[in-house]
């Protein structure tokens, strides 16, 4: 049988968020190695590999010699990469939104002995973390509502944003269907809709349904809560323009062109933030209440480097779980449920500390 205990693990793609997470894992502790199509020459404080998803023996023969892979690959590659893993035995973790890959992953966890940790990331990951704390602390629960926001700070034109994630990830999200609960039926509702206005410290932003951020929470709390829902947050007037860029032009027909042109026109930005807005309501003690946790994550130096906010956000969480798993606070085998991880023993690791340390929140009597 294979031990429990994580220690080495393979980073598949060394984008922006695999190479930090790379990083991240080697510095606790883990024994690291890259898997990109090619080995940079610029050094790296792990080891790299050669190999790539397109070719499974090559993939194989590096996964064959680890405890566990993440996979920061594009969400269609990591359906492949999850077989793989459960057929050799190994944990296997993602940050994919992508619902059919979790219906898969859910399936080979029921079928194999390995543990399968998908949506490791910000959304899913991180804030259904959050969401089930909160709700915990109620007798009964109305409603948890999870909403995030990851944006430039200095946004220019009509649409406002820039694409500091994967364009690909963001048309997919744009375009899927969204599962929620609503007045206590499971149910799915078109994206970019329900749109709404949230403030978070200080800042006016729209929320609208987007798919994939609930994770596996609508299963979860079947039965237990009367409306669940998960929102991205973007600024003002940003859904209108993306709903007649992909419905009026039609554009919803290639999606992939669709990804090149709206990431040729909103190209990366090193200044980006991350808000996140997570509430539940609820009765506690005979009374309704609301919890709330409301962050805003800005860019931070690791290493020596500074590191976008959407990079060490997602990079973070990930590497927080690995950490849990290596652990034995979190289970070896199995299918992982995010809202299922504890949040203060999160906090309590190397990674997930950087939720608690850098998160800015407005203090009582602090000025807008």
């Amino acid at each position: 049988m294979k031990k429990k205990h994580v220690h080495k693990v393979a980073v598949l793609g060394l984008g922006g968020v695999g190479e930090l997470a790379a990083r991240l894992l080697a510095s606790s502790g883990f024994e690291v190695t890259g898997v990109d199509l090619s080995v940079p020459d610029t050094p790296l404080p792990f080891a790299v590999e050669a190999a790539s998803a397109a070719d499974p023996a090559a993939l194989e023969g590096v996964l064959s010699k680890q405890d566990a892979v993440l996979s920061c690959l594009p969400y269609h590659l990591n359906k492949d990469v999850a077989r793989l893993a459960s057929g050799l035995g190994i944990a296997y973790f993602d940050l994919t939104e992508d619902v059919p890959t979790k219906e898969l992953i859910l399936t080979l966890a029921e079928q194999g002995d390995a543990l399968m940790a998908p949506q490791c990331g910000l959304a899913p990951g991180f804030v259904g973390i959050v969401g089930a704390h909160l709700a915990e602390q109620f007798d009964e629960v109305r409603s948890i509502k999870l909403r995030v926001g990851a944006l430039p700070q200095h946004p220019t034109g009509l649409l406002a944003y820039s694409f500091n994630w994967s364009p690909e990830g963001v048309v997919n999200e744009y375009l899927n269907d969204c599962e929620v609960i609503e007045d206590g039926e499971h149910k799915w509702v078109s994206p970019m809709e329900w749109v709404e206005t949230v403030h978070v410290n200080g800042v006016r932003l729209e929320a609208f349904t987007t798919s994939g951020g609930l994770g596996t929470m609508c299963d979860t709390y079947a039965g237990r809560v009367e409306n669940l829902d998960y929102k991205t947050m973007r600024y003002p007037g940003h859904a209108a323009l993306m709903n007649f860029f992909f419905h009026e032009l039609l554009m919803r027909e290639d999606r992939e062109l669709a990804g090149t042109i709206l990431k040729n026109a909103k190209p990366p930005v090193d200044e980006d933030v991350v808000h996140v807005h997570v509430s539940a309501e609820g009765m506690q003690q005979g009374r309704l209440s609301r919890r709330e946790f409301v962050r805003s994550y800005f860019p931070v130096e690791i290493d020596g480097r500074a590191w976008r906010a959407i990079a060490w956000t997602t990079a973070s969480s990930v590497c927080a779980v690995i950490e849990m798993v290596a652990s034995g606070v979190l289970p070896a085998r199995g299918f992982l449920r995010q809202e299922t991880i504890p949040l203060e023993a999160f906090f309590d690791t190397e990674n997930g500390s950087r939720y608690a340390t850098y998160g800015r929140r407005r203090e009582l009597g602090e000025l807008a």
